[in-house]
């Protein structure tokens, strides 16, 4: 698969066109008007040549792949897409929309993702009239650095289309895969936001700081890094959206989502994205 389309060039999908890129395939870029596509362009050429700065990556070669992407307004230029990945933001009804948009566009051959975290993909596949090709190809942020990628495999996805996607993930972007079944928070944000939903209520509550609380899990536990200053690396209107979708799909306690995630949001405390959430990010 060479020709790529990626739908949001949001956070997610610029860094989904930009690995796609340096693999050497030719990526386009969905957005909503000409203000975000201006911004999408300049999120990837910053993500670029941040990469050439820490010595990452060559500077031919980012250069190369940087003109491997284009950014349109117009779904309709994804008509001739080998993979089109869908990176919108966690609301079903959007996601699903774009999905009939694409299935009316694209080649019956065409293989049609969601980078959903949570959403299960089945509800987003019957939004097609085949949902046979459609499949959950979920990356973690930020894409250029994390290696993993789940695929996720709902009751109607054709085995072959698990084997391309899956071979392309892992042999030309190359991504550790792990496969997974089709429900809310799949296997990492299955165990991860209860851990995640933990740590803010323990905040919440007053019982320890947010520094207390990351430092326990980072030299206690040898994690990488601390449940609150993760969130605000998450983003936490996205841990928002997974905690909702997986209370709804279990009804149980542990995924319910804290009152003060819920105001944060509200209040536009994002987290590192937005220059403030459980910390402060000048």
């Amino acid at each position: 698969m060479h020709r790529i389309g990626v739908i949001g060039g949001g956070t997610m999908g610029a860094g989904i066109a930009e690995i796609a890129a340096r693999a050497g395939g030719h990526v386009i870029v969905l957005e909503r008007d000409a203000a975000a596509a201006s911004a999408a362009r300049t999120r990837i050429a910053k993500s670029f040549a941040r990469a050439v700065e820490t010595g990452k990556l060559d500077p031919e070669i980012a250069e190369e792949a940087a003109e491997y992407i284009a950014v349109t307004t117009t779904i309709d230029d994804f008509a001739d897409r080998e993979l089109v990945i869908e990176a919108t933001p966690e609301i079903e009804s959007l996601k699903a929309d774009f999905f009939a948009k694409l299935d009316a566009i694209v080649s019956s051959d065409t293989i049609l993702a969601t980078n959903t975290s949570s959403i299960p993909v089945i509800r987003l596949a019957n939004a097609t009239s085949n949902p046979g090709r459609v499949v959950g190809v979920h990356f973690f942020n930020p894409v250029t650095v994390l290696p993993l990628v789940e695929i996720v495999v709902t009751l109607k996805t054709d085995g072959v289309v698990v084997d391309a996607v899956t071979a392309y993930v892992r042999d030309v972007l190359g991504k550790r895969t792990i496969e997974s079944k089709d429900r809310a928070g799949f296997i990492v944000n299955a165990l991860l936001i209860p851990y995640l939903c933990s740590a803010i209520r323990m905040f919440e509550t007053g019982f320890a700081s947010a520094e207390d609380i990351d430092d326990g899990m980072v030299s206690g536990c040898a994690h990488p890094i601390g449940p609150l200053r993760l969130t605000d690396t998450v983003g936490l209107d996205v841990t928002l959206a997974i905690a909702e979708s997986l209370y709804a799909e279990f009804g149980e306690p542990q995924y319910a989502p804290p009152v003060l995630l819920r105001r944060m949001v509200e209040a536009g405390y994002l987290g590192r994205k937005a220059g403030r959430g459980f910390y402060g990010y000048p």
